[in-house]
């Protein structure tokens, strides 16, 4: 189904050649051979993009990946694009105009956190589409339904592209399904399985050091699937009821017998209600606003999101009940 409407929309809008941001990550590596089957190896062109922040293994995997497909591909560091943009920024002097308001001259600076960001939009804005131009193409978005959901992407960095390919895809179901393009032989390196999925944008986000992604792919992916495909959509009220009663991963589609794994992410009731708040206050939030702005998804659900999921930028909001069952686990902690 993919295929068929990466074919039917790159033709309709009359397109031949695609730049794919490649990571040595499965999501990459699974838009990378769902376009070379598609579209022909000759017209695809990977690129990889590292900072100091990227691992060599991610790096091999890359290059790995464009010659098990046969296909074009460069690197473009970013390193030095990067320094230039927090440079400028430190050295701007930002200077009130209105004499009668004059507050004096103050500096900018970048936090770490901004630095991820510029590391995904210069990937993006910057070489992705000025790579695209030449290449005389358009580039992908690689983001899936995960990430899509709570805004785990950069607006107009990860979050840009011309086609949201795989964006109606959990994490889990890339897995699956660069198992199975793989049926035939080896498409997508074997090491790309077995890697933490990590933006490695950071020091904190070092996948030599074992540290990958915030969201738990395993259990998050079903949380998420409860709250956007079901009918009668899953609210914060009836996951805290079910972890509640221990029935939780059960109700949210998790093949388990009981909830006993849940400890292994949340030692306390604490850690497990910080988590829940923490996705459902971005996915209906901050995740709404950089929904709107993402490129089309190639809808293969009934609830795609900008397709059969509508939705409006409203407060977060959390039930009578919620609030009482999240007072008796909070005080269960404290031992009363």
């Amino acid at each position: 189904a993919l295929i068929y409407g990466i074919r039917q929309y790159m033709k309709q809008s009359k397109l031949s050649r695609v730049v794919i941001g490649s990571s040595g990550g499965i999501d990459s590596a699974v838009a990378a051979a769902l376009y070379a089957e598609a579209i022909g190896k000759k017209n695809l062109l990977l690129v990889n993009m590292p900072s100091k922040y990227n691992s060599e293994t991610t790096i091999g995997l890359s290059k790995q990946l464009a010659k098990n497909i046969g296909c074009l591909y460069t690197t473009i560091p970013i390193g030095e694009s990067v320094e230039l943009t927090q440079r400028q920024i430190s050295e701007a002097i930002v200077e009130t105009c209105d004499i009668e308001f004059f507050t004096g001259i103050s500096t900018l600076k970048l936090s770490q956190f901004d630095l991820e960001n510029v590391q995904a939009r210069d990937r993006s804005s910057r070489i992705l589409s000025a790579v695209a131009s030449a290449f005389g193409g358009v580039f992908t978005n690689n983001g899936n339904k995960s990430e899509i959901t709570v805004g785990y992407c950069t607006l107009y960095g990860d979050n840009a592209g011309f086609l949201a390919t795989i964006g109606d895809l959990w994490k889990t179901q890339v897995y699956e399904l660069g198992k199975y393009l793989n049926r035939n032989g080896e498409v997508i390196p074997e090491g790309i399985f077995n890697i933490i999925p990590s933006a490695e944008l950071s020091a904190e986000q070092s996948l030599d050091a074992g540290k990958g992604d915030p969201i738990k792919y395993w259990y998050h992916d079903f949380l998420f699937r409860a709250w956007v495909e079901r009918w009668n959509r899953a609210t914060p009220d009836d996951i805290i009821q079910w972890y509640f009663t221990g029935t939780l991963l059960k109700n949210i589609g998790l093949n388990v017998e009981n909830d006993g794994r849940l400890k292994e992410l949340f030692p306390t009731n604490k850690d497990f209600i910080d988590d829940l708040e923490r996705w459902w206050k971005l996915f209906k939030g901050m995740a709404v606003a950089k929904r709107v702005q993402a490129p089309p998804i190639l809808a293969v659900t009934r609830r795609a999101f900008g397709f059969d999921y509508r939705e409006t930028i409203n407060c977060t909001y959390f039930g009578r009940k919620y609030e009482q069952i999240k007072e008796i686990l909070l005080m269960k902690d404290n031992g009363i």
